[in-house]
């Protein structure tokens, strides 16, 4: 992946007149509000965003590093965007996304919370890299079913898919935020508390909602749903491995056509920021229905937030899988 942050050339590109953080255009990166007196937070992406939001309240402005619409995976940032990291809090998970990771390197944050110990992640160098989803399902569908929920051990970041590791990572954020405002401790620590309750009861929602279903295979269009399958008992088979850019096998198309017949698997999930085409050419071909679930690497609609799209994504679970 290229990027604006490697080496000399980003601290001589730092010297250069800065404009706004990288959001796209000329105002404020989303969420933020500048000039308040309150400590300014950079989230990583969408999912990190949010509980920095809730959990930092009125005392903190807050603003994605991930434009709101992009891929994370892709990220690459500017000379302003990495001007931004010097005296923020900056709350990532380390090994998801080298452009910043390479940015922390030169800069200074006030503060910086990887929260890859606090939701129990466990990622590769690149955050994305393709592992073994070759083998992940044969003929007779045991592949898919020893890998099933376990992505993340190959390096799956997606733990906000499950809400209780989304509440760890919550209280992480109260801790940090409370050693960068020591005044404010105590409501961070509340208003942590408070999070963590509404995303356990959105966890047994989940549960509720997915405790019978006719299937429990999800075939997606990339391997974003390891942490989804384990929390809530359900078997994921990627089109494509960790990276949503690697183009299938025919071998591995052939794969998922056998695990759509001996799963009764009716519906084939593909995401917003990923080129649905060829989900839906192979839908086509099987005979199945093409639907959206969302990896919430980003909010690509304002107006829904995490615990809205999750309940989309609980919706579309319970109607592709066939649940009571």
């Amino acid at each position: 992946m290229n990027s604006l942050v490697r080496g000399g050339a980003l601290l001589a590109a730092l010297a250069l007149p800065l404009a706004a953080c990288s959001d796209g255009g000329g105002g404020t990166a989303a969420g933020a509000a500048p000039g308040d007196g309150g400590t300014e937070v950079l989230a990583a992406l969408y999912p990190l965003q949010y509980v920095a939001e809730q959990v930092g309240g009125e005392h903190v402005t807050v603003a994605s590093i991930t434009p709101a619409g992009v891929d994370p995976h892709d990220l690459e940032l500017s000379p302003a965007a990495v001007a931004k990291l010097d005296d923020a809090t900056v709350v990532y998970l380390a090994g998801f996304q080298a452009a910043l990771d390479d940015a922390l390197a030169v800069t200074s944050p006030a503060h910086a919370l990887d929260v890859s110990e606090a939701a129990g992640v466990h990622t590769e160098d690149d955050g994305h890299e393709e592992v073994g989803h070759e083998d992940e399902a044969t003929s007779d569908g045991a592949a898919a079913d020893d890998h099933a929920g376990h992505a993340h051990e190959d390096g799956d970041p997606h733990f906000w898919l499950d809400p209780n590791r989304l509440a760890a990572v919550a209280t992480a954020v109260a801790d940090e935020l409370a050693a960068a405002d020591p005044d404010n401790a105590g409501e961070y620590a509340a208003n942590a508390e408070r999070l963590g309750t509404e995303l356990a009861s959105l966890d047994e929602e989940l549960q509720a909602g997915l405790a019978q279903c006719e299937t429990r295979t999800i075939v997606v269009a990339h391997e974003a749903y390891g942490y989804l399958a384990e929390a809530y008992d359900l078997e994921q088979v990627g089109i494509s491995g960790l990276d949503p850019e690697a183009e299938p096998s025919p071998a591995r198309l052939a794969e998922i056509g056998k695990v759509v017949e001996d799963k009764n698997v009716t519906t084939i999930f593909t995401e917003n920021l990923v080129n649905p085409a060829v989900a839906e050419s192979l839908a086509a071909d099987l005979g199945v229905e093409v639907a959206v679930l969302d990896p919430l690497e980003s909010q690509v609609d304002a107006s829904r937030d995490y615990p809205d799209v999750m309940r989309a994504n609980l919706e579309a679970l319970r109607t592709a899988l066939g649940c009571a």
